[in-house]
């Protein structure tokens, strides 16, 4: 079967956020723990896919390196996607109210989490040898 990584990408990026806002439902102790995604989200998730390419050509470079990297490219996605849909009322998230957001649209402090999901898409997507 043929692999179509922008659909592999879109698809776990939906499921990540659904997991990750189940999580922060806990945290304001809401017991049914609601997950919760948008429809915009899922090309947005889905441009993960370009990290195949880049991840091979980053072989050999430390974790250290090439978490960063990820992480630099998942914020100017972030960061371009949801001003272009802020400007158009259709962002679906809102960091505003957060302690070390930029225009609402990014998280500084989601660093480590943008790291990790860069190496565990880069797992994802780098065939094994």
């Amino acid at each position: 079967m043929k692999k179509h990584p922008f659909i592999l990408c879109g698809l776990m990026g939906w499921c990540l956020e659904v997991f990750w806002t189940g999580l922060t439902s806990l945290q304001r102790r809401q017991m049914k723990l609601m997950g919760r995604s948008s429809f915009w989200m899922f090309p947005i998730y889905a441009m993960a896919a370009f990290l195949g390419p880049i991840s091979r050509l980053l072989q050999g470079k430390s974790v250290w390196f090439r978490g960063a990297l990820y992480a630099a490219g998942i914020y100017l996605v972030e960061f371009l996607s949801g001003s272009w849909l802020k400007k158009y009322g259709l962002c679906p998230w809102d960091y505003s109210k957060a302690r070390l957001n930029y225009k609402g649209v990014i998280r500084l402090d989601f660093l480590p989490v943008w790291f990790l999901t860069g190496l565990l898409y880069e797992r994802v997507l780098t065939p094994k040898s």
